[in-house]
């Protein structure tokens, strides 16, 4: 587990861009922190590492939307969901799955029996007294992102 503090937006966005340079497919990100914290501009920046072009939005009342881009990134918000069976409904299970894509899950924690056993944790706080400034902290769920979780902290140093 390592932290960052990110002292305006443009930082945020330069963390998530170098992260998704350094994707590879399969890998599972979720995403927690209040309304407003910065998880979206996060993600829209995640999502710029990946050459995905299109305009990348929240969620909230879709519950996913994918993009396309040097590979699929599906990006999940379970914050409306009030029942485990909705991840059925909406094809979660599936796209947690894919070998292929990259997941990007808000609200992760309401279902966090539901999560698979290896992800990437992102935490996002903001630091009292600075609207501009973020905490992220970052952490792995199970093993097998160790290295990703050493190389994205070696990324991130400014």
């Amino acid at each position: 587990m390592f932290e960052i503090i990110s002292k305006s937006p443009m930082d945020t966005a330069a963390i998530g861009d170098k992260i998704g340079r350094h994707l590879s497919g399969g890998m599972v990100i979720c995403l927690y922190g209040d309304l407003g914290a910065g998880k979206t501009l996060f993600v829209q920046n995640l999502a710029k590492g990946l050459d995905i072009e299109e305009e990348v939005t929240s969620p909230t009342f879709n519950l996913m939307n994918v993009y396309e881009g040097r590979m699929p990134l599906y990006h999940f918000d379970l914050y409306r969901l009030e029942q485990e069976y909705e991840l059925e409904d909406i094809g979660f299970f599936d796209y947690v799955g894919d070998p292929d894509g990259i997941v990007v899950i808000e609200w992760a924690d309401k279902f966090g029996d539901c999560l698979p056993d290896d992800f990437v944790l992102l935490t996002i706080e903001r630091i009292a007294g600075d609207d501009n400034q973020r905490r992220l902290i970052f952490d792995i769920h199970g093993e097998a992102y160790t290295d990703f979780l050493r190389e994205v902290e070696g990324l991130c140093q400014f």
